[in-house]
């Protein structure tokens, strides 16, 4: 019987190769997408909005190629080919009528933005502490919650959302910092963007003395 000291292991056996599959696809690029200036859909979908008068001009001015293929006499008729004149008539009109109510509302909301004021007082609580609350920022898009933890950080000190006597949320800064946040105000600092210097009025709440 032979020694198995001497056998010489088998060598394995070649692993069959395996067929070729297809090649990879080659890539697709991402879609470019041009979104209106106006009314901040994607160009070709401008027409669900309510400033579409706006949003051609827009078009046309700055990417008249695209204009061309969405608003062109024969773009329109191809898409409006189907229509009855009745039924195209009443689309212009319905259109028209968004629009006219859109801009009325953006009309009124803009007034009643212009009209709003923002009071800083400055309020007593005896001979040596002060404190500063600030309302009517929310009438300038201003978020409370953000407005309150910068006044925090710019002056070290406690600042939190509040409701005054009337119910209405105000600002209430420990310390007396109007005229700081007039400055911040004018100059627009932080989330306090937006708010004409003539709408901000201060004013000052003296501690009632005893008796009064």
């Amino acid at each position: 019987m032979p020694s198995k000291k001497n056998q010489t292991p088998a060598a394995p056996a070649p692993a069959a190769e395996e067929p070729a599959g297809p090649p990879p696809p080659d890539p697709v690029p991402p879609v470019q997408v041009l979104y209106c200036a106006v009314c901040s859909f994607p160009v070709e979908y401008c027409e669900f909005g309510s400033s579409l008068t706006r949003c051609k001009e827009w078009l046309k001015e700055n990417h008249e190629e695209l204009y061309e293929r969405y608003y062109s006499e024969d773009a329109l008729t191809s898409k409006v080919g189907t229509l009855s004149l009745e039924a195209q008539a009443k689309l212009e009109k319905d259109t028209a009528k968004k629009e006219a109510k859109a801009e009325a509302k953006a009309d009124a909301a803009l007034k009643k933005k212009l009209a709003s004021q923002v009071t800083i007082k400055r309020i007593e609580r005896n001979k040596r502490k002060h404190v500063t609350s600030i309302h009517g920022l929310e009438a300038f898009g201003v978020d409370l919650k953000k407005a309150a933890k910068q006044f925090s950080s710019k002056f070290a000190t406690g600042s939190s959302v509040t409701k005054n006597l009337q119910g209405q949320d105000e600002i209430v800064v420990q310390g007396d910092v109007s005229d700081e946040i007039v400055e911040m105000i004018e100059a627009g600092a932080g989330v306090l963007k937006g708010i004409p210097a003539d709408n901000v009025e201060v004013v000052e709440e003296k501690k009632k003395k005893g008796g009064d």
